[in-house]
């Protein structure tokens, strides 16, 4: 395993391990703070809500790709986001470790179970109900603690080359036949890999789970650090095909300004509620007491139909909102046959990446 490898599951490891043991009273010595004030231009917006005119966002998605939106929310409004960018699971260990005293005011994460952590460490706030009401049940915490901002579907990437249209399997078991040998991407240290791996376990059990990741072991698969390099290796055709999230295909089409049916890659839906065709989200909850209602906005902002058009129209990804349809070349959300599960049932990191370490996928 390459030292890089190793770096990313220690990570996400002392996340699961401090979302286990509920977090810690008091910061870490090791963590920063930068002192936020509010400016004669955020004048407005801190009398509006009573607070200094800033916001601390801990944030787990790439700055790329969410930077644009949080840029847009200072715009109309003149409060700044003061913005810490890391790994899901690096700034979840944070939260967990600062906990009460963390400067923390929000907390961006790539997946459900990141936010679930979170939540039963005990640091996210009840949000409004207006702003739960905003997002389907399904998308949403059960205690009202975070909402989903985006959908993202798990998919098989494949170089349309190499994998003819009546190879694609019906289901992830398949890829564990010989014919799959030695030409699948997998991203086993990746959150949104953990969040199927978690998802399996919980619709099939621990047992089917782990034999699934010992046969994809025993079958050679390559193993990437993320989704973005095994779409680029299946675009390239040195990979023949990999699971990933949808929405890294259009990254891939945006970057060679071309249309997404023009690349030498498609994406391949699993269906029938097989746990390859999870929905997962990026989702949003508010960290610890607040004076102001300034991380609020910032929600609401995220919510909002300009917010979720960013989201569909710059990332490709599935809006949360009514009245927005799913971004162009792609299903509508309702009609992926996806898996029944609640994403609150996602929370457990821990076991996960405990098993994926000795299932021999690293």
């Amino acid at each position: 395993m390459s030292r890089t490898l190793r770096l990313a599951l220690t990570s996400t490891v002392l996340a699961a391990t401090l979302a286990a043991c509920g977090g810690t009273e008091g910061g870490s010595d090791d963590t920063t703070t930068d002192d936020t004030t509010s400016t004669d231009d955020d004048g407005a917006a801190a009398d509006a809500t009573g607070g200094d005119g800033t916001v601390t966002l801990y944030s787990g998605r790439n700055e790329d790709l969410v930077q644009p939106v949080i840029d847009q929310f200072t715009e109309a409004t003149g409060i700044e986001v003061e913005v810490r960018y890391a790994g899901t699971a690096e700034m979840a260990a944070q939260l967990l470790e600062e906990g009460e005293n963390s400067p923390a005011e929000a907390f961006l994460a790539q997946d459900a179970g990141a936010l679930g952590a979170v939540a039963a460490g005990g640091l996210l706030q009840e949000l409004p109900q207006e702003t739960l009401d905003a997002v389907p049940e399904t998308f949403r915490s059960a205690d009202g603690t975070w909402v989903g901002l985006t959908g993202r579907s798990r998919v098989l990437v494949y170089n349309k080359d190499l994998v003819s249209e009546d190879e694609l399997p019906a289901s992830v078991d398949e890829l564990t036949e010989p014919q799959w040998e030695g030409r699948v991407g997998l991203a086993p240290t990746n959150a949104s890999f953990q969040a199927f791996i978690t998802a399996m376990r919980v619709l099939e059990g621990d047992d089917a789970a782990t034999s699934w990741m010992a046969d994809m072991a025993a079958n050679d698969p390559q193993l990437r650090e993320g989704n973005g390099p095994i779409v680029a290796d299946v675009e390239a055709g040195t990979m023949d095909a990999g699971l990933v999230n949808h929405y890294y295909l259009y990254e891939v089409a945006q970057e060679q300004g071309v249309e997404v049916e023009d690349l030498g890659s498609a994406l391949h839906f699993f269906s029938e509620g097989d746990t390859g065709a999870l929905v997962n989200i990026s989702g949003i909850g508010m960290v610890g007491e607040q004076a102001d209602g300034e991380a609020q906005l910032l929600i609401d902002h995220l919510l909002s139909t300009e917010g979720q058009t960013y989201f569909v129209e710059e990332t490709s990804e599935y809006p949360m909102i009514e009245g927005l349809g799913a971004p162009e070349g792609l299903p509508a959300l309702e009609e992926l046959q996806t898996p029944e599960i609640d994403l609150n049932d996602l929370e457990d990191l821990q076991t996960t990446v405990q098993m994926i370490t000795e299932s021999g996928l690293l």
